[in-house]
This record gives C-alpha cells, sequence and structure tokens, in this order.
C-alpha cells in the first residue's frame, strides 16, 4: 500500500512524470487558491470514481468499460461542481469550464482503466490518493511560483512589488516555462536517487 501510495507521488506523479491532464494544469494554475481548489476537485472525483469502478470492476461487461467509468466519474463531477456552485461560487467562476473537463480529464480515466478495474478497493484508494496528492503538490507548486513573480502575491497577500514582476509568469508562456524546469529538476533527482540506489546495490 506504501508503494501505490508513493508511486504516484514521485515515479508515476501525473503531472511531472506522465504529463497527463495538462491542459487544465496550465490553465487554473494562475494562483494557489485555483490550484488548491482544482487538486481538492480531482481528488473527490478520483478517489470516488476508483472506490465505484474497483467495486463494480467483475460487474461491467468489457463492451461497456469506458462509457460506465465515464457515467461514474461524470456523476462525482456533478457533485462536485454543484457543491462549488452552493458554497464557493468565486472559486468556481474562476476554475469555470475546467471543473466539468474533469469527466475526460486523463488523470481519472487512466486509473479507472488501468488500475481501479484490475485492483482491490483497498489498493484503489490508496491509488486515487497518491495520485492526487502527486497533482496537488504540482500544480500548488507551480501555481505558487507564477502567482508570486507574475503577480507579487502568494493566497492574494502582497510579497513582490507590483513593479518588480515579471508579467510573462501569469500568462500561458511562463506556465509552460515553469513546468519545464519543475519536470527537468524531478528527472534530475529522480536520476541520482537511481544512480545511488544501483551504487549502493554494487
Amino acid at each position: 500500500m506504501k508503494n501505490i501510495f508513493l508511486d504516484g507521488i514521485f515515479k508515476n506523479n501525473p503531472v511531472i512524470v506522465q504529463l497527463v491532464g495538462l491542459c487544465s494544469v496550465l490553465a487554473i494554475t494562475t494562483t494557489v487558491v485555483n490550484a488548491i481548489g482544482m487538486g481538492a476537485a480531482v481528488t473527490f472525483v478520483l478517489l470516488g470514481s476508483n472506490i465505484v469502478v474497483s467495486l463494480l470492476r467483475k460487474f461491467i461487461p468489457d463492451k461497456v468499460r469506458i462509457p460506465s467509468y465515464i457515467v461514474i466519474i461524470a456523476t462525482f463531477v456533478t457533485i462536485v461542481k454543484m457543491m462549488m456552485e452552493a458554497y464557493l461560487p468565486a472559486l468556481n467562476e474562476s476554475l469555470g469550464i475546467f471543473i466539468p473537463l474533469i469527466v475526460v480529464n486523463c488523470i481519472i480515466l487512466a486509473r479507472a482503466e488501468s488500475f481501479a478495474s484490475k485492483r482491490t478497493v483497498l489498493e484503489s484508494i490508496f491509488d486515487a490518493l497518491g495520485q492526487s496528492l502527486g497533482y496537488t503538490l504540482s500544480v500548488v507548486v507551480l501555481a505558487a511560483v507564477r502567482e508570486l513573480f507574475g503577480y507579487g502575491t502568494l493566497l492574494g497577500l502582497r510579497i513582490i512589488p507590483e513593479a518588480f514582476t515579471i508579467g510573462v509568469f501569469a500568462q500561458a508562456p511562463g506556465a509552460y516555462i515553469i513546468l519545464g524546469i519543475m519536470i527537468g529538476v524531478f528527472n534530475i533527482i529522480l536520476s541520482r536517487n537511481k544512480k545511488k540506489e544501483i551504487e549502493g546495490g554494487n
């Protein structure tokens, strides 16, 4: 269970290793609040869909498994959307279309198809928690850098004077640049760890 959980955070991080679901990642990471909100939504949907898919894995025919997964995921997305509209209208408006688009998010569908449909409920829960935490950490770090250097704020609080901000970080090119740097740093750390493991084994 520990390996399954940690796999989603490090070795198979959905954002900086698998590189899936990047459309929403690049779009919603303008502020940390947006990133946390999206991370919470993805966590709820991924956890719920993984549990249900795992519970029903022996009853869903192969021919209709993908449509079935989409219906299950759409149900949880609808719940998230309605809760945000009721209790977090500002966040709901800020995230906009990207909440409904969780239905076709590659991360959710991939975990349903490749993991939850083949594993037990408990394993699926740990997988969902690991993958969603890996996703949330990635988008929060990306958003923190973009908000800090692009707007000079962090969680809405002024940190850097506006005159010293770098506008490109608040725009789409800035998201690509920072994400690229994150991927590069992460790969360097992973390669060094693998090298140490190999040297330690020898």
